[in-house]
């Protein structure tokens, strides 16, 4: 019965860590990085934005630097939809520490501008042929979660033509946060799975061990922690740690914890 009950606990675990996008131990070295588009408002009835594809630039080398981030959430966004504090998500992939240098997005297209009812093509000619190119220049250090927001400024970057013709010639402003800080360790032995919670009051985070015993927990508020580690093998003891200090924009390294039968 005990052996049932912890199956279906750490099945249960699995399931909440795909669901909460709990770490991957394979990229600690890397930064994380969420692409958000949001817009201002503006006075037309829609604008329809194609977008292809999202790229990064962490080398400098505007020619060759460029790099697509896996998972782009290609499609036609009404970008007047996303007013107000509302946002979408475009990408969430793993990207090289050190300098983000700058960000492009990659249009299709089937970009559009409707006003009173009537629909427009929206000519953007520099977007297909280099992509929407925006000068980052920021730090982002390995094992931290960041959110880059890009923010049309939709009213400033249409522009008319004087014979009903539209153009986009965009205005964004970008902004990227890191999002809380992160915790990094390990648990011997290695070959133990081991699901790790990181509690603050009635807030927990979760994640499992990798194969060599690593875990790494990512996005986590800025706050004071107890660690408890549950090893899946039951003939080993849980373990705990108090007073694990998280600060935004930093990795809080934790003492290798020795599993103890």
């Amino acid at each position: 019965m005990k052996s049932n009950f912890i199956s279906t606990l750490f099945l249960g675990l699995l399931f909440t860590c795909s669901l909460n996008s709990c770490s991957k131990n394979d990229s600690q070295e890397k930064s994380r990085l969420q692409v958000r588009l949001t817009d201002d408002p503006a006075a037309y009835d829609a604008i329809n934005i194609d977008v292809q594809d999202v790229q990064i630039n962490v080398t400098g080398d505007d020619d060759k630097g460029w790099q697509s981030l896996p998972g782009v959430k290609k499609g036609i966004y009404n970008i007047l939809d996303l007013v107000n504090g509302k946002d979408t998500l475009l990408a969430d992939a793993d990207i090289p520490s050190g300098k983000l240098h700058q960000i492009r997005l990659i249009l299709g297209d089937n970009n559009s501008v409707v006003l009173n009812g009537i629909s427009a093509h929206l000519e953007t000619p520099s977007a297909q042929q280099s992509g929407l190119k925006l000068n980052v220049q920021q730090d982002v250090k390995g094992g931290i979660l960041y959110t880059m927001v890009l923010d049309f400024d939709a009213a400033r970057s249409i522009v008319t033509t004087g014979s009903g013709k539209y153009s986009l010639k965009p205005v964004i402003r970008t902004v990227l946060n890191a999002v809380g800080g992160s915790i990094r360790g390990a648990v011997t032995p290695g070959s133990i799975l081991t699901a790790v919670y990181a509690i603050n009051g009635t807030d927990t985070i979760t994640t499992f061990t990798d194969a060599s015993g690593a875990y790494l927990i990512k996005g986590v508020p800025a706050a004071t922690y107890n660690m408890l580690y549950w090893p899946a093998d039951v003939t080993y003891q849980k373990q705990t740690k108090t007073g694990i200090a998280v600060t935004t924009g930093n990795v809080t390294v934790v003492d290798t914890v020795r599993l103890a039968k």
